[in-house]
């Protein structure tokens, strides 16, 4: 996605989550057991305030967070983070150089692309929390997301932190799914003991690929169901093939992104 592009999505989620958690911020988070809307709140200041610091130090601010975070109101907090975020971004070219944890991407490109997907998962939150209608995610910011989550968080990550994918990659068998999206790309996740690896993947070769589960549905719907976002009884995604596969791939994706 153009850099214009997910600072718009940015910016729409960003509104969204400050007035759905502004109307009840002791709600409990049901997707982040132990939160109320509060701490959400408060977590995605602290994380846009944290890659104001990457992009300004060129390294990861050490130590974080500061101690004074916990003072400030969370709403106003929130808008002051995202100023803060939206002022540096605007301040420094998609290419200009920030420290980032996926090593082959080490620019300023690469948190505006995570901060767009980390704020619609999280207004995701919000709205979830207090029981409003959840707003449309755009197509081209759903299937950029199922892109991160899958190539960056599952496939990089694996690789990355090895000791953390271990106890769910110990018995891997090079078991093999397939994400599409309806009309739309997908992408192969094939598992073995030393890390995942994700490839494009045309959806309709499941029928001909010896693929071990298959996950599609609507961009949005995918998006949802690989972050464990889903409205309760509600759920536009088909979900086929062997439960040992499925649970693997729940597996993986919750020691990716917890």
């Amino acid at each position: 996605m153009e850099r214009s592009r997910l600072l718009e999505c940015l910016a729409a989620d960003v509104a969204r989550l400050r007035e759905v958690a502004a109307s009840d911020l002791t709600a409990a988070v049901p997707s982040c057991p132990g939160w109320t809307v509060a701490d959400l709140v408060r977590h995605v200041a602290e994380v846009y305030l944290h890659k104001v610091e990457c992009m300004r130090l060129n390294t990861f601010p050490d130590p974080w967070p500061p101690a004074d975070l916990e003072s400030e109101p969370p709403i106003e907090q929130l808008n002051r983070a995202y100023a803060e975020l939206t002022g540096e971004f605007a301040a420094r070219d998609a290419a200009s150089p920030s420290r980032t944890w996926h090593e082959p991407d080490q620019t300023v490109g690469f948190w505006i692309r995570r901060m767009a997907q980390e704020t619609v998962i999280h207004r995701l939150d919000a709205e979830l929390a207090l029981g409003v209608p959840v707003a449309t995610i755009p197509e081209d910011l759903a299937v950029d997301g199922i892109d991160e989550v899958l190539k960056l968080f599952v496939d990089y990550g694996s690789h990355a932190w090895v000791e953390d994918f271990e106890p769910v990659l110990a018995g891997a068998e090079g078991r093999t799914v397939i994400v599409g999206v309806d009309g739309g790309p997908g992408w192969l996740v094939r598992t073995e003991t030393t890390g995942a690896v994700v490839s494009d993947a045309d959806p309709a070769a499941a029928a001909s690929m010896p693929v071990g589960a298959t996950v599609s549905g609507s961009a949005a719907g995918v998006l949802r169901w690989l972050w464990a976002r889903e409205s309760p009884g509600v759920s536009d995604v088909q979900v086929e093939g062997d439960d040992a596969t499925l649970a693997e791939l729940r597996k993986l994706l919750v020691a990716s992104t917890q």
